[in-house]
């Protein structure tokens, strides 16, 4: 599977953003998706994930609330959207895929696939 993320950028505290993370490749239906972020100096980390149905959905407990992740098996993309956007946001965003995946067991395996990551940077 080869994934590619897009719709970073510069978004002031507050603000909104939407991550797209296009696959190819693989049956991306058979696929959990995720979405982790690294901040500079910081290990990388769960945000959110989702089922390769849709129907089942994790967040960090950072980010509950404001993200919500969604996937669109017809277009193979899957997306983050990102509102009340905090400072603490910002880092590199990377989507991942997972063959057959839960959202709770995204948290804490390693992804079979990775994608490039999209930085996010959050301004006061």
């Amino acid at each position: 599977v080869q994934l590619q993320a897009s719709g970073g950028g510069l978004v002031q505290a507050g603000g909104s953003l939407r991550l797209s993370c296009a696959a190819s490749g693989r049956t991306f239906s058979n696929y959990g998706m995720g979405w982790f972020r690294q901040a500079p100096g910081k290990e990388r980390e769960f945000v959110a994930a989702i089922s390769w149905s849709g129907d089942s959905t994790g967040y960090a407990a950072s980010v509950q609330g404001r993200f919500t992740i969604s996937r669109d098996n017809a277009k193979n993309t899957v997306y983050l959207q990102m509102n009340s956007l905090k400072i603490e946001d910002t880092a590199v965003y990377f989507c991942a895929a997972s063959w057959d995946a839960t959202p709770q067991t995204m948290r804490i395996i390693r992804p079979n696939y990775w994608g490039q990551g999209t930085q996010v940077t959050v301004s006061s």
